[in-house]
């Protein structure tokens, strides 16, 4: 599981192994990772132009260290200093020592760089650490809008004007081509719209691990965690052990979302799937899924809601009414209030449905803009498990009932992230292929954080397969049905954190 931790708990951790080092060893670590980075994205540091841009502390001194020993390399390195009174004075005088030039923002020009008046190979952005709140001041803003388009922006730990608890951008900010974080991740690197500015996320250990205190703010689930999860049969098992998921989707208008989520809930790993709708709709489904089964019956789970139509609050009651987990998704979410369920719940809305479901001040700007904040308040309100959809798809459990991390600081339920989410599957039918996916594993016995969590993995690496076997291809929800089994992990996970 990768996990990522708040800034105070980083700032916890870091006095407290600082505590047991040499003093300046624990930055050293984390100059030795950020140089190593530098160094594999040069290829060849002899002669590179580098420019840095420095702020004050330690976000400044990280950046004016590893500038120094790449200056030792042979690079030309030029330090833009924000606020040259309150520069790292080690950093500074390490850099100067091994030959790098020093411009304060206001007299510095990118044309004075080089004397073939050539931009930067490579610039790190030093501006500002996890500490930072709001966008670029003007003067670094200044220096970025020069920067060219082919220089090579690495971000010191995460980019410069996003936030590191939220991921929120109120301003001005960096895009890096690649972010160098230390110790641990960030929140703010894996949510949007901070996401969007880091680039290829690099981590660096420095030994952090043992001294953050209380669990993760935030989790994404790895291969090796999803595979845990997934349902395999046993030579005991039968259909109903299994699992059985109803599909309560579709209409004569919308005959296609009753296809894709019964398809994707077939792919799902469970041992039947029962269809309930009107009877054209089940021809259609039918036709496609001869292997469905129709009308009421025996479930343990139910999904309600894609393309049912905008007024059938009483499929939605009907589900709810039921002594098993339901899943409401689209259409169904309108028919929802807070929940007083003893069994349980997930709702997957995208951005415009969860900001009905809130109501004002909660506009479609303001869930995008604040998505941490928004997913949060739509598990506390409404007492389920919340799958928001959009640039960054996020979990929310109000009570991790199966156990697992809260933030210590508040005993909130930790949040959970989605990283194999692209911008193709901003496409019709894509929500009802991940409602059924994510109702049969409700079916098939795994609690609504972890079903979420899986489905949302699958979904996106099976438009990551699409993409890769089909380059330059329109994806459509029927390719995500068709790669589901292909997307299941193999092999072992990635280190985490």
């Amino acid at each position: 599981m990768l996990t990522a931790h708040s800034v105070d708990q980083v700032r916890h951790a870091e006095a407290a192994l600082m505590a047991r080092l040499p003093e300046g060893e624990l930055m050293q670590r984390a100059v030795a990772g950020l140089t190593s980075e530098c160094v594999r994205l040069l290829g060849r540091v002899y002669g590179a132009r580098v420019l840095v841009v420095a702020g004050s502390g330690d976000n400044g001194g990280d950046a004016l260290y590893a500038a120094a020993r790449l200056a030792r390399r042979g690079a030309a390195v030029e330090a833009v200093l924000l606020d040259e009174a309150r520069a790292h004075a080690g950093g500074l005088a390490t850099l100067r020592a091994a030959g790098g030039r020093v411009s304060a923002a206001g007299q510095w020009r990118l044309g004075r760089f080089a004397a073939n008046g050539a931009g930067a190979d490579l610039v790190l952005d030093g501006v500002v650490g996890i500490g930072g709140h709001g966008g670029l001041r003007p003067a670094a803003a200044a220096v970025f809008e020069q920067i060219p388009s082919d220089s090579v922006v690495v971000a010191v730990d995460l980019p410069s004007g996003v936030d590191a608890d939220t991921g929120e951008v109120s301003g001005p900010a960096v895009h890096a081509d690649v972010t160098v974080t230390f110790g641990t991740y960030k929140p703010g690197l894996l949510i949007s719209p901070g996401a969007e500015h880091v680039g290829d996320l690099r981590f660096v250990d420095i030994g952090l691990a043992p001294y953050l205190e209380g669990a993760p703010v935030l989790e994404a689930f790895e291969p090796a965690d999803v595979e845990a999860l997934l349902p395999m049969p046993s030579a005991e098992s039968n259909k109903y052990r299994r699992g059985v998921v109803g599909i309560a989707a579709g209409s004569p208008r919308y005959p296609g979302a009753a296809v894709l989520a019964t398809g994707s809930a077939l792919r799902s790993g469970v041992g039947a799937v029962r269809f309930v709708g009107e009877p054209e709709v089940c021809d259609g489904v039918l036709a496609r899924y001869p292997e469905v089964l129709i009308g009421d019956g025996r479930v343990q789970a139910w999904v309600v809601g894609p393309g049912i139509g905008p007024d059938r609050a009483d499929r939605v009651a009907t589900a709810l009414a039921a002594e098993v987990p339901v899943l409401v998704d689209a259409d169904g979410l309108a028919a929802v209030k807070p929940l007083d369920r003893s069994h349980p719940t997930l709702l997957t809305p995208h951005a415009g449905e969860a900001s009905r479901l809130l109501g004002e001040p909660w506009t479609v700007e303001e869930i995008e803009a604040h998505r941490l904040a928004a997913v949060r308040e739509l598990a506390d309100r409404f007492g389920c498990t919340v799958l928001l959809k959009g640039s960054t798809t996020l979990i929310a459990d109000p009570g991790r009932a199966t156990g697992g991390a809260t933030d210590g600081a508040t005993g909130r339920a930790a949040i959970r992230v989605n990283r194999t989410g692209v911008p193709a599957l901003a496409t019709a039918g894509s929500g009802d292929v991940l409602a059924g996916l994510a109702g049969g594993l409700l079916a098939a016995g795994l609690h609504p954080l972890d079903a979420a969590s899986a489905a949302a993995y699958l979904h996106g690496q099976a438009a990551l397969d699409v993409l890769r076997a089909h380059p330059g291809r329109q994806l459509i929800a029927g390719d995500l049905v068709d790669a589901l089994t292909a997307a299941r992990p193999a092999g072992p996970a990635a280190e985490s954190h």
